[in-house]
């Protein structure tokens, strides 16, 4: 059996005051026998001395043989400390210059995708660089045009149409031209990740999706229409659907993602699912579920949880996302070039 050709990845270790320096060394162990037998390489961008500080206070010696798991690409300096579990613009820059580094290592081909650990969008404005969080600065790095949010976790994923704004702009982000988008990027991804015929639900934006206009209009008058279109095209997309039942169908099986319109929409089903609680303490036992930003000209996923400054530091963090992000970039990263594989063969064929 031949070998999987080696997918190169490019971790960003986030605010390094919070929980990345500490997932990444731990997720690098769990990825242990992939790295070694050449599936992929892991290469952390960020502050190589939190890192270290990381592995010291978690017994792994990036001098040592363990520390063959990851390349190290340090892209400061930065001036000031880092001081874990506190925000700061110190973490803000160092959290900016690894995105920035992983775009530029990516765009030149030198990595195949980038996987991102969390980081402070508080922190990051401190440090003189506004973005709303990573889908923003990613796009803008990247030259994208309307980049979509899609949450992953199991057999749930939910594209968003709006992300981070307030509430009350939601209803005018609602665009036929933005939903087009959102769905396009989310067919596109479906079939990369190997479903051939996707089938994908569209959430409505009022309470029983506007109750027939009673309730809001924008369900029948925007989102309604543009169902209609692709689902003449021969597309397997339905709704718009009221949004506090349409996850229980995409849980079911009975759809491949949904297409949210909000934030919240969109988040809360997938975090409840992807967050376990050891129900005798309240406590975090496991944190799973990936983020990836369609739309760029780049593969990129994430980790779907913060940078836990509350935690940071104290070795307690669960590592299972950034798992799930690696694994759901390597898919992409696969999928993406086994499409570019048929069309190359069918032109040279034509």
């Amino acid at each position: 059996m031949t070998a999987p050709p080696l997918t190169r990845l490019a971790i960003t270790m986030g605010d390094p005051a919070g929980v990345g320096p500490e997932i990444i060394i731990k997720a690098a162990r769990l990825m242990r026998e992939a790295v070694g037998s050449g599936e992929i390489e892991l290469a952390v961008l960020g502050s190589a001395q939190a890192l270290a500080e990381a592995g010291r206070a978690l017994g792994f010696d990036l001098n040592g043989e363990e520390g063959r798991l990851l390349r190290v690409v340090d892209v400061g300096p930065v001036d000031g400390t880092v001081v874990t579990g506190q925000i700061s613009a110190v973490g803000g820059q160092w959290a900016y210059l690894a995105v920035a580094k992983a775009v530029q290592m990516c765009m030149a081909g030198e990595m195949d995708a980038i996987v991102t650990a969390p980081l402070s969008k508080e922190a990051m404005h401190l440090a003189g660089h506004p973005f709303p969080g990573h889908t923003e600065l990613l796009a803008h790095l990247t030259g994208a045009r309307d980049s979509v949010m899609m949450l992953a976790h199991e057999n749930m994923r939910v594209s968003h149409v709006s992300t981070h704004c307030a509430l009350a702009d939601v209803p005018g982000r609602v665009t036929p031209q933005r939903l087009r988008r959102v769905l396009d990027l989310t067919l596109d991804a479906l079939r990369t990740l190997g479903i051939a015929q996707p089938r994908i639900a569209v959430a409505g934006l009022n309470p029983h999706a506007g109750e027939g206009g009673i309730l809001g209009k924008e369900d029948g008058e925007r989102i309604a229409p543009v169902v209609a279109e692709y689902a003449a095209a021969g597309e397997a997309i339905s709704g718009p659907y009221p949004g506090d039942t349409v996850f229980i169908k995409l849980r079911a099986g009975q759809f491949d993602a949904v297409i949210a319109m909000f934030h919240d929409q969109g988040h809360i089903p997938v975090k409840l699912l992807g967050f376990h609680v050891d129900p005798a303490t309240g406590a975090w036992q496991a944190i799973s579920g990936v983020n990836v930003t369609l739309g760029l000209p780049i593969v990129r996923t994430s980790v779907d949880h913060g940078t836990a400054f509350d935690i940071a530091g104290r070795g307690v963090a669960n590592a299972d996302s950034l798992v799930d992000a690696v694994q759901y970039a390597i898919q992409l990263v696969r999928g993406r070039k086994a499409a570019k594989d048929r069309l190359e063969s069918k032109e040279l064929h034509a």
